[in-house]
């Protein structure tokens, strides 16, 4: 049986649910699957593929998601690896979104080349920034933007991809 980690990096929240959702679609497939913040990872010792979630913050992926892959990026070569991101750019799905948003994902891409990227809308709930970030963003749309439907077919045409069951 094939065993994938999904480690993430968030700040107010929304990346881990998604991760978690993501390992979840994982393990009705009956895919071991562990979820995690990046920070958590000890080893990659017994996983057959890694999933890399991060938010995105003033167009950058967070520092800790780049930090894990530099630090694990010998053993990413050798795994199926996948990334996706979070962000508000997504809220609407246009194609120069989609391509702006694709190129926030090109310091992880530099180091492991992924065999499937995700880019996902995200959350924007003021309530859970700190008082910089608030400022920032007060002109910003408040809601959930995130599309789980579209979050889930990703996840399923992942898997193949990421399980060794699936590529033998």
């Amino acid at each position: 049986m094939s065993r994938i980690l999904v480690a993430y990096a968030t700040r107010a929240g929304s990346t881990k649910e998604v991760s978690e959702f993501i390992g979840r679609v994982f393990s009705e497939q009956h895919i071991r699957t562990d979820v995690m913040p990046v920070s958590s990872v000890k080893s990659l010792d017994g996983y057959d593929g890694v999933i890399v979630g991060s938010a995105i913050r003033a167009g950058h992926l967070l520092p800790e998601a780049v930090n894990f892959v530099k630090r694990y990026q010998g053993k990413l070569h050798n795994l199926p690896t996948a990334y996706f991101v979070v962000c508000l750019t997504m809220e609407k799905d246009t194609p120069e979104h989609r391509q702006e948003v694709d190129a926030y994902l090109n310091p992880l891409t530099a180091l492991v080349q992924p065999v499937s990227k995700g880019l996902f809308a995200g959350v924007m709930d003021s309530t859970k920034l700190g008082f910089p970030w608030k400022m920032l963003m007060k002109n910003t749309p408040q809601g959930d933007f995130r599309r789980w439907d579209e979050m889930r077919v990703w996840a399923e045409q992942a898997i193949p991809l990421m399980t060794k069951l699936e590529r033998a």
